[in-house]
């Protein structure tokens, strides 16, 4: 069965409208959700701290002092996996001899809190963030959301429990091989693993800390990119945080426009014995044709080699670098199986680092280069759901197997997120996972909430979905440049895009409204094309898609009297193409009922 609808309509917008409205205070919604959260816990071991009415206080009292329209946050209850640090709670890594208590809180909790969020407390997760299947901790095994006889997927399984169970309206997870995306595929969420430093790590237990990314688990992908927008920054505070470029701000959620995705081979693709795997893949594969995807099959073998290096490969002894230290001096002070995970670590040597990162290199060549003519990639999120009792008989086995479609995403340095597909015949979620280049954080989520919109599948928590259509298109790390003369596709200029990496989208024509002039001057010779109120015609243009990088110094080398506008297409969109300042009009010749430059050079 899917899960009850809670009392509490907990997304973002509707907290937002009731604080706004004067019909909901937080202080009474936190005390409601606290209580919640005790009586699940017994069942669910999903909070490892739940914060009592003085640790909530200064939060509580902090918000009463200012207008709800103030802070973006105002209000909004979210929890916090137990390997991030929240001032004065301890923080375990699931660990009781591990633990310690921090004096301040990780720079991603201290954004949320200026913002306006409200901590409920720290989250159930698998020891030291070691796993992906949410049983290995000594606070008990969490149970997934909707069948109690399924895990709920971890490492960061508390969180996604609070989200589906109602008691959050996000939380903070982290994610190093899958730990992001795992449990929101089995508890009916989305999952976003941003790229690689876009969110800072300061302030969170490492795993492995060249790879580990903070995540938000959400009901929808809107909510994911509002979060994402209003706390992905650079962090003095974290050697490995990254600038968000210009092209992933929150202006980039959108609607997708047409677009190209990978699928894996049927050769690449495993379900690991689940009987309706398959159709459950080829239904997600309809659902982004339906909202304007092409599927283009991939070779998927290379990613998954490099998936295998996580794992078989010296990156293990990257984790034990934090969990090593206890291990020799306390043994039974980890659990067994986390010990067993990280036993060859100590004989990793620097030479087999090395020849890993040599072969992770050459890995990521191919991928990159796969990846170059595609907007995304889908896959599964995982291969099949697995049961507690299986877990417990194969923890190593199983666990594995969980992360075939994750292990290589942190790698590879790609952004993902994980988002509902459908519902198994047991009434167990079904999801899928969008990856791309780094920095694409914003277009994938775009294309997530169109699928969300396109299969109006309940959201956690079993509400309607309330999904309104983005205003705007999505957009990408690909720009998007109409030209109509000298860059045309085999003409003198087009080398000026073809070295940058730039590739033909289609051919098309303007909308009838303007009027081609071929200019003064050369080699070589170039067109102009302007736009008038009356007596226009269209115009044969290509669509050529540049990387956002290459755009500036293309700009550059632009001569007058040309530059970059928007041009309408004959369907009616509006994207950057060539156009032309009317001084340069002076001494040019009319060629419009040529109807293109290229049938203009034919005619010379």
């Amino acid at each position: 069965m899917r899960q009850a609808a809670h009392e509490d309509d907990l997304r973002i917008a509707s907290l937002q409208q009731a604080y706004r409205g004067g019909a909901l205070r937080p202080r009474q919604l936190i005390a409601r959700l606290r209580a919640r959260a005790a009586a699940l816990n017994p069942e669910f071991r999903l909070f490892i701290r739940l914060l009592d009415e003085a640790e909530l206080e200064p939060y509580l009292a902090a918000l009463e002092a200012r207008p709800a329209q103030e802070l973006p946050l105002y209000g909004i209850p979210f929890a916090i996996k137990d390997n991030i640090d929240l001032a004065g709670v301890p923080t375990t890594a699931a660990c009781p001899a591990f633990a310690y208590t921090p004096q301040r809180s990780a720079s991603v909790v201290e954004r949320l809190v200026a913002l306006g969020a409200i901590p409920l407390g720290k989250t159930n997760l698998d020891q030291f963030a070691t796993g992906l299947n949410g049983t290995r901790s000594p606070w008990g095994a969490c149970r997934n959301a909707v069948l109690a006889q399924y895990i709920s997927g971890g490492s960061s399984a508390g969180s996604s429990l609070a989200v589906a169970l109602g008691v959050a309206s996000f939380a903070l997870g982290t994610d190093t091989a899958g730990s992001g995306r795992v449990p929101a595929a089995l508890n009916n969420l989305v999952g976003a693993k941003p790229t690689l430093g876009l969110l800072s790590t300061d302030g969170v237990v490492p795993a492995c800390r060249t790879l580990d990314c903070v995540t938000y688990f959400t009901a929808s992908a809107r909510e994911a990119s509002e979060l994402l927008a209003l706390t992905a920054a650079r962090d003095p505070r974290d050697p490995y945080s990254r600038h968000n470029p210009s092209w992933n701000h929150g202006g980039a959620f959108g609607a997708p426009r047409p677009f190209r995705f990978g699928v894996p081979r049927p050769a690449d693709l495993e379900f690991f014995g689940c009987a309706e795997g398959p159709a459950l893949f080829a239904g997600a594969i309809a659902q982004l044709e339906a909202i304007g995807g092409e599927a283009r099959e991939i070779d998927f073998s290379p990613f998954l080699q490099a998936a295998r290096l996580l794992y078989e490969g010296p990156w293990v002894a990257e984790r034990y670098a934090v969990a090593g230290e206890l291990i020799e001096r306390d043994p039974d002070a980890v659990l067994p199986v986390i010990r067993e995970v990280l036993a060859a670590a100590p004989r990793a040597s620097a030479v087999e680092a090395f020849r890993a990162r040599y072969r992770l290199q050459e890995l990521k060549a191919r991928c990159d280069a796969t990846l170059e003519g595609l907007d995304c990639v889908l896959t599964p999120t995982i291969g099949r759901p697995v049961t507690l009792a299986e877990m417990q008989a194969e923890p190593v086995l199983r666990n594995s197997e969980l992360g075939y479609y994750t292990n290589f995403m942190n790698l590879l340095d790609y952004a993902a997120v994980a988002v509902p597909s459908a519902f198994m015949a047991n009434g167990l979620p079904w999801g899928i996972t969008l990856f791309g280049r780094a920095f694409t954080d914003q277009y994938l989520l775009g294309i997530a909430d169109a699928i969300q919109r396109h299969h109006n599948l309940p959201l956690a928590g079993n509400h309607a979905p309330m999904l309104a259509q983005p205003s705007q298109a999505a957009g990408n790390d690909r720009l998007r440049l109409v030209v109509c003369g000298a860059h045309l596709e085999g003409l003198a200029l087009n080398r000026q895009l073809t070295a940058r990496g730039a590739r033909l989208l289609e051919r098309t024509t303007s909308s009838p409204h303007y009027r081609l002039y071929a200019l003064a001057g050369g080699p070589p010779a170039r067109p102009g094309m302007v736009r008038v109120a009356s007596g226009g015609c269209s115009i044969a243009v290509e669509v050529w898609e540049l990387p956002a990088s290459e755009l500036g110094t293309f700009v550059a080398g632009i001569a007058a009297p040309l530059g970059l506008g928007k041009l309408e297409l004959a369907d009616g969109r509006h994207e950057t193409g060539f156009i032309c300042e009317p001084c340069g009009l002076e001494d040019a010749r009319d060629i419009s009922h040529f109807g293109g430059w290229r049938q203009y050079l034919a005619s010379r």
